[in-house]
């Protein structure tokens, strides 16, 4: 045996891991499944999470007088554990009844009903009355934001979504406050969310284990609207949604259902499916023009210039860095994300096309993101009050939706995107991934750079989970530096370092959640499991070698649009449509 590794036995199984492994994860090692609601797996991001605050998750360790939490608990050599003695069995039950005396009995109108990880345990421990009575709630907020729903009545206070907002995002929003039954996890003095610095990331919403924080729902706003013979509702899928959103539906994860999720669609009465991959090309003709532009006055010596220029496809992360890093807000690039180039384009050069008013056009995201509902109501992105995309749904809400309808969704024929806003390269496919954005970018940027094709059309330098990945890059001799990063920990690294002048890139991704899009807050819960982010990766990466087309600047209908429209990148016109500007937010 390896000398940093300890043998113990598990129920009888001999199992053998490295130190500082966890009772918890020794078992789950050799498929031995403890129940926990306050652990969460934050593989990848260099988080160790121990929070040992449910108890769900006791053994019984011989020799030892008390139950041991499993998740807190670390493997020491020879150790003896049993996960299923009837003491344990016991406690756990006896945990369970105590959590649930002081949560509200609402199942049925829960939005986590079916989801819900506490619901599943009550029937997996059986409990069919309820033994205690809790004390008295004092009365909790309850909150709706653009992007996220806050009931605490229903927290029980895991504490997974102060773990993901304090280590994995370093927002550092929620927390304890107040003790005993008075006792809320929420922000400092007990705000708001809207009066603090939250991102709307919504990974506390994507780890929360019940229905204490949740989407905001728009599924009820948007069958309005598609019972409505005055609207002309066009729908537009994000990369990452097609990937993902047949797990709803029992495929495997990273099951392609493109063809599937069109005709999804269309069956549920949307006038026009198109495709936000044709946004991300679009995306990368302007910010790749917008890089060039800036590296052209940084190697003329232009001494103000901002270099690093920094992708602002990530609503999240625009969010904060105008909340954290307010001096600095010259740096992202100014190109809107692909989504509301998409609605910009929809409703000015498709609108005229199609001889629809723009009061009349409906434009419905369908978004791996819960930042992306927060962001279509920034009044940067209005004209005369008027949303270029009216509201965002989560892939979750569309799922929902198609079992409202009793679509079967596994049973539909694939059908192809509408013209001319559906035609899209493998460029835009990876957008959902952390890197695909720098990666895409770059496909661009070194031809129009260079005048040269591609040798190889792969940046594997920027691919992978690492939480920070950087490359050089050669253009002709030039070194161009880039730096990928997920996670808000991460970025507040680059960015202090961009604070303290130690930062030597030229270019700078980064995405909020874990993986990028595939690791979304409105994608299917993957109660971190990242084998699961792994397929949804490695689906959108065939994807894009499946593609005819690869790279931006070859779609046609890109180039048919600034032909007849637009002009050329970084225009007037593509300026006033495409182009956003960013402000201070950060709380005083």
């Amino acid at each position: 045996m390896e000398q940093n590794m300890i043998q113990l036995t598990i129920d009888n199984h001999v199992v053998e891991v490295p130190k500082g492994t966890t009772i918890l994860e020794a078992g789950k090692q050799i498929g031995i499944e403890i129940p926990t609601l306050c652990h969460i797996d934050l593989k990848g991001t260099c988080v160790k999470n121990k929070p040992a605050s449910c108890r769900l998750c006791v053994v019984e360790v011989e020799g030892r007088r008390n139950l041991a939490p499993a998740c807190a608990t670390d493997c020491m050599p020879d150790m003896v554990v049993h996960t299923n003695s009837a003491r344990v069995i016991r406690a756990r039950k006896t945990i369970a009844e105590l959590i649930l005396s002081d949560h509200p009995n609402d199942c049925l109108t829960c939005p986590k009903c079916s989801d819900c990880e506490l619901q599943r345990l009550v029937m997996r421990f059986n409990i069919r009355k309820m033994p205690f009575n809790g004390g008295e709630q004092s009365e909790r907020k309850r909150e709706l934001t653009p992007a996220i729903t806050r009931n605490m009545e229903k927290c029980i206070y895991c504490r997974r979504c102060e773990s993901v907002c304090n280590n994995v995002q370093s927002v550092g929003v929620l927390g304890a406050v107040r003790r005993g039954f008075d006792t809320t996890i929420a922000p400092t003095f007990d705000k708001m969310f809207v009066d603090t610095n939250c991102t709307y990331c919504g990974q506390c919403v994507a780890v929360c284990p019940v229905g204490a924080l949740t989407e905001r729902d728009y599924t009820d706003q948007l069958m309005d609207d598609l019972t409505n013979p005055d609207k002309v509702v066009i729908a537009q899928p994000a990369p990452a949604v097609r990937f993902a959103l047949g797990e709803e539906f029992g495929m495997e994860p990273g099951t392609s259902v493109t063809g599937k999720l069109a005709s999804s669609l269309r069956s549920l009465g949307f006038d026009y499916v198109f495709d936000t991959d044709f946004g991300a090309d679009l995306t990368i003709m302007e910010e790749g023009a917008e890089i060039l532009h800036r590296l052209k006055k940084f190697l003329a010596g232009d001494k103000d210039v901002k270099i690093p220029i920094m992708t602002s496809c990530c609503p999240a992360w625009v969010n904060f860095y105008e909340h954290e890093y307010p001096d600095l807000l010259g740096h992202p690039s100014s190109a809107k994300s692909p989504a509301q180039m998409f609605g910009a384009i929809t409703k000015t050069y498709c609108a005229e096309k199609m001889g629809i008013p723009r009061e009349k056009i409906v434009v419905v995201s369908i978004m791996p993101c819960l930042a992306k509902k927060y962001e279509c109501a920034r009044p940067e992105f209005k004209v005369d009050g008027n949303p270029d995309v009216d509201y965002s749904i989560s892939t979750r809400e569309l799922a929902r939706l198609i079992k409202r309808a009793n679509i079967r969704f596994t049973q539909l024929p694939d059908s192809d995107f509408d013209s001319p806003l559906g035609e899209s390269t493998g460029a835009a496919a990876i957008f959902g991934i952390t890197g695909g954005v720098m990666e895409a970018a770059l496909r661009t940027v070194y031809e129009v750079y260079t005048g040269q094709t591609l040798p190889h059309i792969e940046f594997e330098q920027v691919r992978g989970f690492e939480g920070i990945r950087e490359a050089t890059i050669d253009l002709n001799g030039f070194p161009l530096k880039v730096c990928v990063a997920h996670t808000l920990s991460n970025a507040r690294k680059i960015m202090d370092k961009l604070r303290a002048g130690e930062l030597d890139y030229h270019v700078v991704e980064i995405m909020a959640c874990p993986g990028g899009c595939i690791g979304g807050a409105g994608q299917p819960y993957h109660h971190g499991n990242f084998e699961i982010l792994n397929a949804r990766r490695n689906a959108l990466y065939a994807e894009d070698e499946g593609k005819k087309l690869r790279k931006s600047h070859e779609n046609p209908d890109i180039q048919k649009l600034y032909k007849e429209f637009l002009g050329e990148p970084m225009s007037e016109k593509a300026h006033h449509l495409l182009h956003t500007h960013y402000s201070d937010k950060s709380i005083k």
